[in-house]
């Protein structure tokens, strides 16, 4: 984090003892009481501040220091770095029984605030705070000296709203409300006047000029923070830092008894009622200081956007504009939802600016502020919002993906207003391919954000297209950074050929008009396009060049997570045809995923792990499916590439492929699996004269022999087929060639199964309730009930399993 010569710098300060800390004060000691306030000093107190502050530990400075440095504070000619200094150190250090501040004396601004951040900082006790509060409202009120800062004191006034707003009482509330009713509403046009230096050409006559709007014309209403001059009065820097902290005011005094009413008494409200209140506006002195100041809000922030509307000279200007649409936008949201009056007079202000805006994806984070307005007041209005809700969802994204604020922001007000968003936005659960842009872009700073909004975006309806969706995530990166990189003279280009498209990068893969539909897919705006495509191996294909990349591969190492997150949420309304739908998907994929290293393996796992959860949730499954289950474990190959998943494949074939769990389940069926099965245990357990044997892992053999005796003991006709199958682990784990692949453990792991297996399907009857027994087996009653008969079948099976030794164990 830090350099060598920094961290150097904080471990000599932390090494510093006390002997030394001790005589270092006493030189500070002595430059503060004869007031040297030069180099030395400030290099001194800046090395003092490092001292206690790099420590874990507080660190206990003599009494006469912090008495020099409290004095410091207090002496008005001292310099601004020494009064910064002397401030930090005190509030590193305080609370101490050697030092008590208290602000009931202060009569300065800047010194009044230097020392309520200290005292404001030590834990905030109730009478503390209620001190310095009515210090700094006594201040605000007094006839001020000249040379002194109001402006100074409302940071302190900010500060208490944060930590104890409650110690404002209603007579220092309105005072405060009519402070800046005056503050933002009447502030001086004309320009301040720079101070004199008294020399012969000083323009001491010179009148002061006007203030100008951000276009350069001359201001004809009230100042704003859009105001500009080259120099400002006092009562213009208390309008802009009014405005600055207006809405955290309004949060916390806004609302106020007079408009308590619900908001459907007043949707009520007829035109005529509105015309009188809009006309009411104009006598807004005649009202409480609270609904006055809300007034006054209200007109300030309709003058922001009217600014707005200027093409400003400076670039600075323009992004200032944009700031303040937002602020504004959202003082108009703030100010209507405490009293829905408002609603009729600031919806065609913000409908306007809708209209003037959205054509402009500059203006994309001013875009969210308004669409949250439409959200909270559309249906108050009468006002049918959807077009601009689509107008959000499909364009932005797809234009700023790649611009890391916008994301944050429109993640941030996905998540305050999913709950609506989910109950009256249609487009909102569509948009999900478009969302995924944002995190496939920027998925370290988007990931924490998308986990919490994905269980509001699956649906039953789009759920499969958002499983394909969450597994081509990073086939999207590789997509997003192909169409971020592509040369534009390729759009104009002719048309690559069949025989040179195996040579084109990703980047003019995606302008090449043959794979262009693949590259549509995967951008597209909004669900119902279909499930997925199928040429995914040939896009897997043409972004391989793209899949080392960094950013794809952060993105695929999050996947695991959201389908982890998305089967928790499917498995909550998933119905037997919607699982049946995700098995075929699950066994599908398995196969067809991009190749980045460990992605594969992380995604069967999950894969593996929900495989159970769907069929123990629906257990018919291995029936409905038994075609695709048979033709999935028929493939040796699926054991090579997905030894995992297909081992769970296996078992979850071996326990649910029972009429105990489906009527449906026929013999016909069992003996189909039976033989498949069969055969590739077979395959695997063969010995070939050959110089390379693949081999499998104990785990697969070992399930594939319990799936096989399970499938017997329901056909009692498979057994001698399962003994003779059995019989042959012995020879096949002794040969010289397989001896050589495998450890002993792993033999005897092997052999430990067949012969159990063996044992056990001695005794049919008992083999049928062990290997398969009824889904109620937890129950309790049947251990503890003596009277049910399954304490004597474990006896009984105990007794079976242990006779007969597998060969190479000992009895």
């Amino acid at each position: 984090m830090f350099g060598a010569s920094a961290e150097n710098l904080l471990r000599q300060a932390r090494e510093v003892q006390d002997e030394d800390l001790q005589k270092f004060c006493s030189r500070i000691s002595t430059l503060l009481q004869n007031k040297e306030y030069n180099k030395e000093a400030v290099d001194s107190l800046q090395k003092l501040l490092l001292i206690v502050s790099v420590t874990k530990y507080s660190r206990t400075l003599p009494k006469d220091v912090l008495h020099k440095l409290h004095s410091t504070l207090c002496f008005l000619k001292a310099p601004q770095p020494v009064l910064v200094l002397c401030s930090a150190i005190l509030r590193e250090v305080l609370p101490c029984s050697a030092l008590t501040l208290s602000c009931d004396e202060v009569n300065d601004m800047k010194t009044m605030s230097l020392l309520s951040s200290i005292i404001l900082t030590q834990g905030s006790k109730t009478n503390e705070v209620e001190a310095v509060c009515s210090r700094v409202l006594k201040l605000l009120e007094s006839r001020q000296a000249e040379g002194q800062c109001s402006r100074l004191l409302l940071p302190i006034l900010s500060k208490v709203l944060d930590i104890a707003p409650a110690t404002l009482n209603k007579e220092q509330v309105n005072a405060v409300s009519k402070k800046f009713v005056d503050w933002l509403r009447y502030a001086s046009t004309l320009q301040g006047v720079p101070l004199s230096s008294g020399g012969f050409f000083s323009p001491r006559s010179r009148q002061p000029a006007s203030i100008f709007e951000v276009d350069g014309a001359v201001a004809g209403d009230f100042f704003t923070v859009l105001s500009i001059g080259q120099y400002y009065t006092e009562d213009q820097w208390l309008n802009m830092h009014s405005f600055s902290m207006i809405r955290k005011w309004l949060q916390c005094f806004g609302e106020s008894g007079g408009n308590s009413n619900d908001a459907d008494e007043k949707s009520e409200l007829d035109s005529s009622v509105m015309s009188m209140v809009s006309a009411s506006s104009t006598s807004s002195r005649l009202m409480p200081p609270k609904e006055r100041l809300r007034e006054k809000t209200f007109e300030y922030c309709n003058r922001l956007i009217e600014q707005s509307d200027r093409k400003a000279l400076k670039k600075s200007d323009s992004e200032l504009q944009k700031a303040c649409l937002v602020e504004a936008v959202t003082l108009l949201d703030l100010i209507c939802r405490q009293d829905p009056l408002f609603v009729y007079r600031a919806f065609p202000v913000v409908k306007a600016l809708y209209g003037r805006i959205s054509s402009d994806s500059g203006f994309a984070r001013v875009l969210l502020p308004v669409v949250q307005f439409y959200l909270n007041h559309s249906e108050l209005a009468a006002v049918d919002s959807e077009a601009v809700y689509r107008h959000l969802f499909t364009k932005i994204p797809s234009e700023l993906y790649h611009d890391t604020m916008v994301a944050f922001e429109f993640f941030q007000f996905c998540r305050r207003n999913r709950k609506t968003l989910s109950e009256n936005v249609g487009i909102f659960h569509k948009s999900f391919p478009n969302l995924l842009k944002f995190l496939a872009w920027n998925t370290p700073s988007l990931f924490p954000e998308f986990i919490e909004l994905l269980p509001d975006l699956i649906r039953p309806d789009t759920s499969i297209e958002m499983l394909h969706s969450l597994l081509d995530l990073p086939c999207l990166t590789a997509a997003l950074e192909a169409q971020f990189r592509s040369p534009t003279s390729l759009a104009s280009e002719k048309v690559v050929t069949d025989q040179s498209r195996k040579t084109l990068t990703s980047a003019e893969a995606s302008q090449d008009q043959y794979l262009r539909r693949i590259f549509l897919y995967i951008l597209r705006v909004e669900a119902g396009a279909g499930d997925t495509i199928d040429r995914l191996n040939l896009l897997h294909e043409v972004l391989l060049d793209m899949a080392q990349r960094p950013r794809v591969v952060q993105c695929a190492q999050t996947v695991p997570i959201l389908l982890q997150v998305f089967f928790n949420v499917v498995t909550q309304f998933a119905d037997g045809p919607l699982i049946n739908q995700l098995i075929l998907v699950i066994l599908e994929r398995s196969s067809l995923l991009y190749d980045i290293p460990d992605f594969k393996t992380e995604v069967q796992r999950v894969f593996s792990s929900q495989l159970r959860v769907l069929c123990k949730q629906y257990p018919p499954l291995i029936v409905e499916q038994s075609k695709e289950l048979l033709e999935f474990c028929g493939a040796v190959c699926n054991i090579i590439n997905k030894e995992n998943f297909f081992t769970h494949v296996v078992w979850a074939v071996g326990e649910y492929m029972s009429l105990s769990y489906d009527k449906r389940c026929t013999v016909e069926l069992i003996t189909k699996f039976f033989e498949t099965l069969e055969a590739l245990l077979f395959e695997i357990t063969q010995l070939r004269a050959s110089a390379c044997v693949p081999k499998y892992s104990p785990w697969v053999i070992t399930v594939l022999m319990t799936t096989l005796a399970k499938l017997a003991s329901r056909s009692q006709d498979l057994i001698p087929r399962v003994s003779l199958s059995l019989s042959k682990m012995r020879p096949f784990v002794r040969s010289a060639l397989i001896s050589s692949l495998y450890s002993e453990d792993d033999i005897q792991e092997i052999l430990a199964r067949a012969n159990e297996l063996n044992n056990l399907l001695k005794a049919p009857n008992v083999a049928q309730l062990i290997l398969g027994p009824s889904a109620d087996i937890a129950n309790p009653r049947w251990y503890k009930d003596t009277n049910a008969s399954l304490p004597l079948t474990l006896r009984t099976v105990s007794k079976v399993l242990q006779r007969e030794p597998a060969p190479g164990f000992s009895a």
